[in-house]
């Protein structure tokens, strides 16, 4: 027994580490291991399936898990400032390293040769072949325990994660249609495949996230376990899914589920003295261990990573390329900004308007090492958030305004605004489209920085127009659907993909 659960926790490893397609579908080391063997397994011993999520989940934090030495790749967070700059929201304010210009100059969504349009493709892909691993190994079981079931639906959950994120950067994000726009593989045996609708790619996604949602119920993250996925954090991936999609039916259920978490999950919007750095008149900061949104432990974090000095992240990291505070690129050369007309777009009575400088337009005060010592953090202890309750409130706002149901969409909307600004009451006046607009205002603004703008954007099918204070085209504007945003399908899936377009 002992021998079989030495070569299960071998097997985890490799398909978490599998590199490229071709990679993948090289034979490994699993061949002799059945899904008898591994229910057999992980019944006398849970802990093994933990494991192999744990290995899944690693590669949203660490660093070359898109295939390359970047210092762009570093998991989840570095495509989150890949989305951000896309939608312009955020400002590369400097290039004297040359990180993310192309994504700013929109160079890498024109070129399928470059790096940078090739290692989120691989970074998904990776998790999807991980996640097809357990999936495939636990679907043909008789019977699962409970623990197994649970595992089932956090792979089923990965799974859809990454299909969803693959459709906003690689496609126009449609969701209902016909047009073909990613290949799709369901376990890990499968040769390459041709693309599938997005239609197909969409059904897929929410149908394998409705099983997690089922699959999660009664399931209890242990202490500080945040990155695992639990069934509000399955509800949410799905409410985003279905925003994307976006039919009747979908934007009813948006509804539902994200009531469902906010009345149930146990999170709490954050309060005003959580959202902002506040400092006495000494200049001392008074409120450090509350704000920064650097702690997995903050009551809205819904799903984050709990990052300690053992991982090794340093200047290769989010932190490393947004944290004045920390020894990264925003404080040597490469500073992130807001866009210029974002923070105008901010009321002068909102407190997130102070989450930035008011010359260099850098989040200072929303994203910040407690220590607060300009390029101090070395190594990485501050945390990374996925998703938090404030989102929640926002994407039902949004699927109710959507449904015509303005009176709770305005309702929902306030009790998010009324922990931030001083005077909502122009909200009451809104309806309709001007409604949708604000929604999607407020979303820009209170996820600033955390990769959720594009995807608002996309869904909304609305343009942005880049502010004064761009490098690259500034003043100038796009929309949902431009070139620009919207990456190709990288050189090596071309090449490497010979039915790719049958």
């Amino acid at each position: 027994m002992r021998k079989s659960l030495y070569i299960l926790g071998i097997a985890a490893l490799t398909l978490v580490s599998t590199g490229c397609e071709k990679e993948f579908l090289d034979e490994q080391p699993t061949a002799d291991i059945t899904p008898e063997l591994i229910s057999e397994a992980s019944a006398k011993d849970p802990k093994l399936l933990n494991a192999y999520l744990s290995g899944i989940y690693s590669t949203m934090y660490l660093t070359g898990t898109g295939g390359t030495t970047g210092h762009d790749d570093f998991g989840q967070k570095g495509y989150d400032i890949y989305m951000d700059m896309l939608a312009s929201d955020l400002v590369l304010g400097g290039v004297t390293y040359g990180w993310y210009s192309g994504v700013a100059r929109y160079q890498v969504t024109q070129d399928f040769t470059q790096n940078a349009a090739y290692i989120p493709w691989r970074y998904y892909y990776r998790i999807i072949f991980a996640a097809n691993g357990l999936i495939e190994l636990l679907e043909s079981a008789e019977t699962l325990t409970p623990q197994q079931s649970q595992a089932f639906g956090q792979a089923k959950a990965l799974r859809a994660y990454a299909y969803f994120y693959l459709t906003q950067l690689y496609s126009k994000g449609y969701g209902t249609g016909s047009e073909k726009i990613l290949p799709v593989y369901t376990d890990t045996k499968t040769p390459s495949q041709p693309k599938s609708t997005s239609a197909e790619v969409f059904d897929l996604i929410i149908s394998d996230l409705e099983d997690a949602v089922v699959r999660l119920e009664g399931y209890s993250r242990t202490a500080g376990a945040k990155f695992e996925i639990n069934q509000s954090v399955a509800k949410g991936l799905l409410s985003y899914a279905l925003m994307a999609r976006g039919t009747a039916q979908d934007l009813a259920r948006t509804a539902q589920v994200t009531d469902e978490v906010i009345a149930t999950g146990g999170f709490k919007l954050l309060e005003k003295d959580e959202v902002v750095a506040m400092f006495n008149e000494a200049g001392q900061l008074t409120n450090g261990s509350k704000a920064g949104f650097n702690n997995i432990a903050s009551p809205s974090w819904m799903w984050g990573m709990d990052l300690v000095l053992d991982y090794g992240l340093n200047l290769i990291s989010w932190w490393g390329q947004v944290d004045m505070f920390s020894y990264s690129y925003a404080w040597a050369g490469d500073p992130k900004e807001i866009d210029q007309n974002l923070y105008d777009a901010i009321r002068a009575d909102d407190i997130r308007k102070k989450q930035f400088g008011a010359t260099n337009l850098q989040p200072r005060n929303k994203f910040f090492d407690p220590a607060r010592v300009i390029g101090g953090q070395r190594y990485i202890t501050t945390d990374y958030v996925y998703m938090r309750i404030e989102e929640m409130y926002l994407l039902n706002a949004e699927a109710k305004a959507k449904m015509g149901q303005d009176g709770p969409a305005r309702d929902r909307l306030k009790e998010l605004l009324a922990k931030r600004i001083e005077d909502y009451s122009y909200v009451d006046n809104l309806a309709g489209q001007a409604l949708v607009d604000e929604i999607h205002l407020q979303t820009r603004i209170e996820l600033w920085g955390e990769g959720k703008s594009y995807l608002s954007l996309k869904r909304n099918k609305t343009s942005v127009t880049r502010g004064e204070n761009h490098l690259f085209f500034p003043n100038q504007t796009f929309t949902w659907d431009a070139d620009e945003l919207t990456f190709n399908i990288p050189q090596a899936e071309v090449i490497n993909n010979p039915v790719l377009n049958d």
